[in-house]
């Protein structure tokens, strides 16, 4: 199916809560690992926000695109303006919205039958370009307004690296797999997997987004912000031994 042909795929006797419910039913099953806020806020709020796409007839590139605009929008604001309460709330909001719509693309293409290794390579250049991106905005906002001593701005720097690790990590090891056929493993039912999205929660994305609107206090920001670095550098460790050994096996 085109994108064209998905444009006209609504079905205009369906209601919006009809449109919602057959995307439930059309979601992939969460990874066993998937942070909290991923997997229980942001897969919501990506189901609302495709059903409101798919009605329109936007398709899930074009989602994607939208996703592109709130994230990197919120992204060039912490290069211009000065850390502070709105600026901290504008910024949070346009990268909950982003990772949202991140969410609802592939929720779109699964509903509509037109996902393509064209629209999964998109979504990936995207996600790639702005875990770069955003760190290292930061790091020049905070230069430009001396929010913080130089020697901290490495705490940013550090955090874009592990950032470009551990995505590489993730997707290689997701390739490897499906090469020899290997499906990642999935959501199961019970008390582990909710513990398990619980103690990963300092790695989610969805929180990190969520810790701008700290930048009111900007030391309290930023203190939350190395925290959240520190756990994710520790996770790539973690995540590095536990990988290898999968693949070697």
């Amino acid at each position: 199916m085109t994108e064209r042909t998905a444009q006209r795929a609504a079905r205009p006797d369906e209601s919006y809560r009809e449109t919602v419910g057959r995307l439930a039913a059309a979601q992939k099953v969460a990874a066993r690992g998937a942070p909290a806020y991923s997997r229980y806020v942001n897969r919501r709020l990506g189901k609302y926000l495709a059903a409101w796409a798919y009605r329109r007839g936007i398709s899930p590139n074009g989602v994607t695109g939208l996703s592109a605009l709130a994230t990197f929008t919120g992204i060039a604001l912490l290069l211009f303006v000065a850390p502070g309460a709105l600026l901290g709330i504008l910024v949070a909001a346009l990268l909950v919205l982003g990772y949202a719509l991140d969410s609802a693309d592939g929720q779109v293409a699964r509903l509509t039958g037109t996902g393509s290794p064209a629209g999964e390579w998109l979504d990936h250049v995207v996600d790639a370009t702005k875990i770069v991106c955003l760190p290292l905005a930061l790091l020049v906002g905070l230069y430009r307004f001396e929010t913080v001593s130089v020697p901290w701005l490495v705490v940013p720097l550090v955090h874009a690296v592990v950032w470009s690790v551990l995505f590489f990590m993730m997707i290689l090891t997701e390739q490897l797999r499906r090469a020899r056929g290997t499906q990642s493993v999935a959501d199961t039912s019970g008390r582990l997997p909710w513990l398990r999205s619980v103690l990963v929660v300092p790695t989610d994305y969805g929180l990190l987004c969520l810790v701008f609107v700290l930048m009111a206090a900007p030391t309290v920001f930023f203190a939350a912000y190395t925290v959240i670095v520190a756990c994710t550098a520790l996770f790539l460790l973690a995540a590095s031994v536990r990988w290898f050994r999968e693949i070697s096996a």
